[in-house]
């Protein structure tokens, strides 16, 4: 039997009015086979069928907002380089989603190539700058954040520390989607979570949530007492870990704590489980999910993304089918 309280909120994901703010990049994918070893390196060499290129980094939480048939607002800066007009073209592509992309003069438009013989990642090589964006286009940023802000129902930020949300952003956001009175989840990056304060939940990994907390996470209860003191800390909802092949604990400011078993049958690539991890926890917040129905969604999309190659997304079809798997 399907569960019905998810049944129920797949079908009201599209109704969420959502605010997605982050680090966009360009994601470059080069398929082909892998058959014979290098003579001239202990290495495969890959030969090469087919190249393509997608939106990535906070651009794949769009994708999948998009894939759940939301109609997101979405803020990001680019640079004036070929790469960033490329994000903006994938961008434009949905017409019914608000996509405003700012344009930083000699700021460079990350960009990350993953290898793939088959179902197998071979390689993955970054061109990336890393750095704060110009005072001009912050305060363009923060123009078009607290505007939006206003119209939605959930605020996402995807920090993937490229700068985007640098220099007090991240926090200026929150403080923005409070004042309108809605929520906020965040895939955070690096060790100060004090920029994130404030937030309705945090969607860490066990070694992310151990860097920033200095705390051991080898074992649950080493990870909810760290979760906790995020929650403390920072005045947070909830901490939502990923643990790998593990699954998911889910912490609640009530004290609350619930583990989610992993739902992958079988693994092919988890590139970009974390960013459909954070899109489908937003969709369902603003739904009016609880954040243990949140979760336990999110993870079941999260299964569904990791058996397929490249930076996937899972639709409302594929999840309403997986509650009824066997």
């Amino acid at each position: 039997m399907a569960d019905a309280d998810l049944v129920s909120l797949v079908e009201k994901l599209p109704t969420t009015r959502l605010l997605c703010v982050g680090d966009v990049m360009l994601d470059h994918y080069v398929y082909g086979m892998a058959e014979r070893l290098s003579p001239e390196a202990p290495i495969p060499v890959l030969r090469v069928e087919r190249e393509t290129r997608t939106l990535g980094g906070a651009g794949a939480v769009l994708r999948n907002l998009q894939g759940l048939g939301l109609k997101p607002c979405f803020i990001s800066v680019v640079g004036n380089d070929p790469a960033g007009r490329e994000v903006s073209r994938l961008a434009a592509e949905s017409k019914e989603s608000e996509v405003h992309l700012l344009v930083e003069r000699g700021r460079a438009t990350t960009i990350k190539t993953r290898y793939i013989a088959g179902t197998q990642q071979l390689l993955r090589a970054d061109r990336e700058q890393v750095a704060s964006i110009s005072p001009s286009v912050r305060e363009d940023l923060m123009g078009l954040i607290e505007h939006a802000a206003g119209d939605c129902d959930v605020t996402i930020l995807s920090d993937y520390a490229k700068g985007v949300l640098e220099d007090g952003i991240a926090a200026a956001a929150i403080a923005a989607a409070r004042a309108a009175g809605h929520l906020v989840v965040v895939d955070p990056k690096g060790l100060d979570y004090s920029a994130y304060r404030g937030a309705s939940m945090l969607k860490p990994n066990r070694g992310e949530l151990g860097a920033a907390t200095k705390l051991p996470v080898g074992s649950e209860d080493e990870v909810t007492a760290a979760a906790r003191a995020l929650i403390d800390d920072f005045e947070l909802g909830a901490v939502l870990v990923s643990l790998s092949q593990e699954g998911m604990l889910l912490v609640e400011s009530s004290g609350a704590v619930h583990k989610l078993a992993a739902e992958a049958r079988e693994v092919f690539d988890v590139s970009g489980a974390g960013d459909t991890v954070v899109a489908v926890l937003g969709a369902a917040l603003g739904a009016g999910a609880t954040p243990l129905d949140a979760a336990r969604l999110a993870n079941i999309a999260a299964g569904i993304v990791v058996g397929k190659v490249g930076t996937a997304t899972a639709s409302p079809e594929e999840l309403l089918r997986s509650f009824n798997r066997g």
